[in-house]
């Protein structure tokens, strides 16, 4: 679905979390940061995945990893996410979809025989210096912490 591949710069994004805080690329400079696109605050897989992060989450901090969720849900939505789960990373309520687009992970997806737009859930790494060192498109949500701390 994206058009980034390995090696290519990230984008540079801006955007705003649940506590109304901006982020931006080159605010993580000198660190490695994982930006997971998830479809919607609050469902089955996307608290899997956002769950196994937290719970791993020293792992990532002992690596000098940053960790940034991202969906095109309200920043109320997010908040409400964050609190209920107890996460201590940010999430991104990319309403204008500004960075899923960056990124390319919006586009077209079947679900029950229907068709209709929205997030590939897609996780990226990036090095200290912006640049891709992983694109993952198949996640397994339950286990997604495994797939990048391998």
């Amino acid at each position: 679905m994206t058009h980034l591949k390995i090696g290519d710069q990230a984008p540079n994004f801006s955007g705003v979390d649940q506590n109304g805080k901006e982020h931006t690329l080159a605010d993580y400079k000198g660190k490695k940061l994982v930006v997971f696109f998830y479809p919607k605050a609050n469902t089955p897989g996307c608290t899997a995945e956002a769950c196994d992060l937290r719970d791993n989450y020293e792992r990532f901090k002992a690596a000098n990893y940053e960790l940034l969720g991202v969906s095109a849900d309200t920043i109320n939505a997010q908040k409400k996410f964050e609190e209920k789960y107890n996460f201590p990373f940010a999430l991104l309520a990319d309403e204008d979809k500004s960075v899923i687009e960056a990124f390319g992970v919006w586009g077209p997806k079947k679900f029950m025989g229907k068709e209709y737009d929205g997030i590939h859930r897609t996780t990226f790494v990036i090095n200290e210096n912006g640049v891709l060192t992983d694109i993952i498109t198949d996640v397994k949500t339950k286990a997604h912490a495994a797939q990048l701390l391998k």
